[in-house]
């Protein structure tokens, strides 16, 4: 049968109208949201179980353990100008494992592993000053693995181990008469290694590990009114592969970020938390070596993850994520 022009014409405009919907398609099953960006290495030892916080811009992170020491030194990331600076030392015992918070303006670290003991002690530094000094140590006795946050001008403490057992506890500091108080009302399982982050007036809690158990509870908390709110755990959907220890967790623009770890092995993965619909998105992996034991820098619209190990591997280089953005592997 002979195609007349019209008929031939026809079909070939409807084949390339075809073959133009397949390669969108195409392109569409390409697309990974989140990119990776390496930034400036860290200039001193690379290590593991440090302590972070971020204020005025400037990302702080000091002590931890490199596999041989235990580590008191400490240092400013510059976000905007991609440098770091060495600080004053931090005048405790070198530690791993120690917990650390901002709250108006000042740093916070204390409790803590030093090879031999775990520790209670706490100090305060001072960015203005660069000067630490030394506050009540901390309400809960020694402690390791613990979880902090600063938020509306207290702090909270809670969880870890105190060298015998894993704790469900939580503790508030109040910076004005350093003191501290138990708060009760905390009705999640005992952990260690969990972690938190803040968007906009609550703090989310999850992750960690007891009993050789990753847990799965997850944990909205409200310093209004100091109460706790259970979420979604995080095991809800069968495609979620959120449980895990020594993970690293920050806020981006209203949005959650949970990334790193360990499960089985260290991780790279990393999932999105949207606080409005209480679910989980995975996005592009931590395009870095698999890590566990990483700190964290977050500004509310930017953040970083860095440091860290991989089996006996120490790590000492930061890469920042850009969320919204496709996966460029050139980055």
């Amino acid at each position: 049968m002979k195609l007349h022009f019209k008929e031939k014409s026809f079909l070939i405009a409807l084949a390339a109208i075809s073959m133009l919907f397949q390669g969108c398609s195409s392109d569409d099953d390409d697309y990974e949201r989140g990119n990776w960006v390496r930034r400036s290495v860290f200039d001193g030892v690379p290590r593991s179980n440090a302590v972070s916080f971020t204020i005025d811009g400037l990302g702080y992170m000091g002590t931890g353990y490199d596999g041989d020491d235990y580590m008191n030194d400490f240092w400013a990331y510059h976000i905007e100008g991609d440098y770091w600076e060495q600080v004053a030392d931090f005048p405790g015992t070198p530690r791993s494992a120690a917990s650390a918070f901002a709250l108006d303006g000042i740093g916070y670290v204390g409790t803590g592993y030093d090879g031999d003991n775990e520790l209670s002690d706490f100090y305060s530094y001072n960015p203005g000053s660069n000067s630490w000094s030394p506050i009540a140590d901390f309400g809960g006795g020694n402690r390791i693995a613990a979880v902090a946050f600063g938020i509306n001008s207290y702090a909270y403490m809670g969880t870890g181990n105190d060298g015998d057992n894993d704790k469900k506890d939580f503790y508030k500091y109040d910076p004005v008469s350093d003191e501290w108080s138990e708060l009760v009302g905390f009705g999640g399982e005992k952990r260690r290694y969990a972690t938190s982050f803040t968007i906009d007036d609550y703090v989310y809690m999850g992750t960690g590990v007891s009993n050789g158990l990753y847990k799965e509870d997850f944990w909205q908390f409200d310093p209004a009114t100091e109460t706790w709110t259970q979420l979604t755990d995080l095991d809800e959907e069968d495609d979620y592969y959120l449980t895990r220890s020594n993970a690293v967790s920050f806020s981006i623009d209203g949005m959650g970020y949970l990334s790193s770890g360990y499960n089985g092995g260290a991780m790279t993965s990393t999932w999105e938390y949207d606080p409005l619909t209480d679910e989980w998105e995975e996005i592009t992996d931590l395009e870095a070596t698999v890590r566990q034991d990483a700190v964290s820098f977050s500004t509310g619209s930017k953040a970083f993850v860095l440091m860290g190990r991989s089996g006996s591997l120490y790590l000492d280089d930061i890469y920042e994520l850009h969320p919204q953005e496709e996966y460029d592997d050139e980055d």
